[in-house]
């Protein structure tokens, strides 16, 4: 990500009230996960990695705005840390949570695969490219198309939730979103084949 992009993030930060609240998929679903290592990917102020850190997970957030990381250095269980996307490498085997939401970076897909324990589950919600959309991301790469999001982890995963839908925010704009919440299979093998 270009120092363009971090300073545009920068800004909406500091200039946009930005909700507090995790969004019910991260509420509903993270209890899901066995383990207590999660990570928040684009955490932004963080109203994800504060839930997670409440429910007992340890949590690793990352985002490109230092605004947003400095925001959350010092609180319990939170370990923030400053990223550029475009060069920065998940480590392996190391989450039993990965939540991301609104954000979308495909070089991400095969790295939150391999991130991911056996069993861990992945949370994920962003905007689906339409000609309806009323407002959303200008760049269509940032965009998911209908269906790419199950196509995308469908193979190794248990997809638990999917759904593609409108969305009304409070000011009454639409937009078109896709959530998903998937465990990863044990060994390239799902639950069914695994106890067969």
């Amino acid at each position: 990500m270009s120092k363009e992009d971090k300073q545009r993030w920068n800004k909406k930060y500091q200039d946009n009230p930005i909700p507090d609240e995790p969004i019910e998929l991260v509420t509903k679903f993270a209890k899901l996960a066995t383990g207590s290592k999660a990570l928040d990917i684009a955490c932004g102020m963080g109203r994800h990695s504060k839930f997670l850190a409440s429910q007992r997970f340890e949590v690793d957030a990352l985002d490109v705005s230092s605004v947003a990381i400095d925001s959350l250095q010092g609180l319990e269980n939170i370990n923030a840390k400053e990223v550029d996307f475009d060069h920065f490498t998940l480590a392996k085997n190391a989450y039993d949570l990965i939540v991301t939401t609104y954000f979308l970076h495909r070089p991400h897909f095969n790295q939150m695969r391999e991130a991911l324990r056996e069993d861990g589950i992945l949370i994920f919600e962003t905007f689906i490219y339409h000609l309806d959309n009323e407002r959303v991301p200008s760049n269509r790469a940032f965009l998911l198309e209908e269906g790419e999001l199950e196509l995308a982890f469908d193979d190794t995963f248990d997809l638990l939730h999917i759904r593609e839908f409108w969305d009304e925010d409070m000011q009454g704009v639409k937009t078109m979103k896709a959530s998903m919440v998937a465990k990863k299979k044990r060994g390239g093998m799902s639950d069914e084949d695994f106890w067969a």
